[in-house]
């Protein structure tokens, strides 16, 4: 989740205002960037602390050992802290930040990079700096869709004042809310667009491909130590967290769709808070539109400014979302390789043109019912899941061919001479085998494991 808003804190005027905010975000080709972000669930080592009854717990903020030590202890490493109320809660160096999700999950969001080397070294010199750090602490770090161990009453809280608000206000819309934030972790990729018609080709292609990319990254499939029934019990969360703010948005797909019309639904998506000097004002289920009329209760006669709107747009969360950039949010965390996956299989779709055109031509005669259906049956069935007169795995391989493709005339070469089409290798060696990490790791779970899930937190630990 993100933290307080960088944007200009300059008075909203008018409703074009909004939709020039995200128009700004059109650039030229040769400035597009590629950010990735994720997050990983930390806990006690089990061999420190096999005695103390703390073995495979998440850490809690306080203490020698907990999630600030942990990031007081990055700094060394160039990272500057982030406070609120005197509490560290995040870092930040060079255009990248560390931050906390609501059960101390950390979450690396990345800085706009040129290639996929590029963000991929980031994430693994990231990786390095959290190990160096956790380990004399006793804390290792695991990269799944979901907490596969812990109650929701045994996960922490931090110390960040939206998150207070969204706790309180979680369990009067959804049922899954609280789990989204204590006991869930993905990774998802940023990208540019060139203009406003490229933004809604790319939204399309993002949303009507989005499950295949849950289908690919499937990694949740454990609660509370026993087998859940879902392949990505991360992506079904969500569909019980808050409809207000969820989901496939179908309008996305309409003639006319375009900055105005996103516009339109994040001014009826209800608000959390009201970021004010270091404090979170509860503004839960008030409105924006209101706020644009000076009429928000809580701040009554008082504008919002284009902070506000930044903080705001934050709080929706669609399968992909618009900022000045487009997010996409489908895919459960998971191991380093598959970190630098993630943002291969979407550069590779939405960074080239032939791509981009034939991973259209591959979803334009979607339907609604089927775009749901994909989305509804891939957390349960993943690559199995039947479509039409094949299925998912048919529909990943031929999106992993096309993104290989384009890769390959993105011509982004490491050092060893190597393009950007190299980390694709695991999603196409789960495809063709037809099995989600998720299953992978339930054969274990009813293998060698022997029906216990304490082997996941040393055999996939980072």
């Amino acid at each position: 989740m993100s933290g307080p808003s960088h944007a200009k804190d300059s008075p909203i005027e008018n409703r074009q205002q909004l939709i020039q905010s995200l128009a700004e975000g059109c650039k030229a080709r040769e400035h597009w960037r590629i950010g990735t972000e994720h997050e990983k669930f930390g806990y006690y080592n089990a061999v420190a602390d096999s005695e103390s009854g703390l073995a495979l717990r998440p850490p809690p903020y306080e203490g020698e050992r907990g999630i600030a030590a942990l990031l007081q202890g990055l700094t060394r490493f160039g990272w500057a802290p982030i406070e609120e109320h005197g509490h560290i809660i995040g870092l930040s160096r060079d255009q990248a930040s560390v931050s906390l999700e609501p059960a101390g999950q950390l979450e690396l969001s990345g800085a706009p990079l040129s290639d996929i080397h590029e963000t991929c070294c980031e994430t693994a010199r990231h990786l390095d700096e959290v190990k160096a750090v956790a380990e004399p602490l006793g804390l290792g770090f695991l990269g799944m869709g979901f907490q596969p161990k812990w109650r929701r009453e045994d996960m922490p809280w931090m110390p960040k004042g939206r998150y207070r608000i969204m706790r309180e206000y979680m369990p009067k819309r959804g049922q899954l809310g609280l789990d989204m934030m204590t006991r869930t972790c993905t990774v998802q990729v940023n990208l540019d667009f060139a203009s406003e018609a490229d933004m809604v080709k790319k939204f399309r292609v993002g949303l009507a491909l989005q499950p295949i990319a849950t289908a690919l990254f499937a990694d949740s499939p454990f609660t509370e130590g026993q087998p859940n029934g879902y392949l990505s019990y991360r992506s079904h969360i969500w569909t019980d967290t808050d409809p207000d703010r969820t989901g496939m948005l179908d309008f996305v797909f309409e003639e006319g769709f375009g900055f105005e019309r996103y516009v339109d639904y994040l001014l009826d998506v209800p608000m959390y808070f009201v970021h004010r000097g270091t404090d979170y004002l509860d503004a839960s289920g008030q409105s924006f539109r209101d706020f644009l009329a000076g009429r928000l209760p809580i701040l009554p006669g008082e504008l919002p400014s284009l902070r506000d709107w930044s903080d705001h747009m934050t709080t929706a969360f669609p399968e992909v979302r618009l900022k000045t950039y487009l997010e996409m949010r489908g895919a459960d965390g998971g191991p380093w390789n598959r970190l630098c996956a993630l943002p291969a299989f979407w550069v590779g779709l939405l960074y080239d043109d032939a791509a981009l055109d034939a991973a259209w031509d591959l979803v334009r005669d979607f339907s609604r019912a089927e775009r749901h259906a994909l989305r509804d049956g891939v957390p349960r069935f993943g690559l199995k899941l039947p479509f039409r007169s094949t299925g998912v795995r048919e529909l990943a391989l031929a999106a992993l061919e096309i993104a290989r493709s384009g890769l390959v005339r993105r011509a982004r070469h490491s050092r060893c001479g190597a393009d950007e089409s190299k980390f694709l290798d695991p999603l196409f060696e789960l495809a063709l085998a037809n099995q989600t990490p998720a299953e992978r790791k339930l054969e274990l779970f009813h293998g060698p494991w022997k029906g216990q899930v304490d082997p996941v937190f040393s055999e996939f630990a980072y």
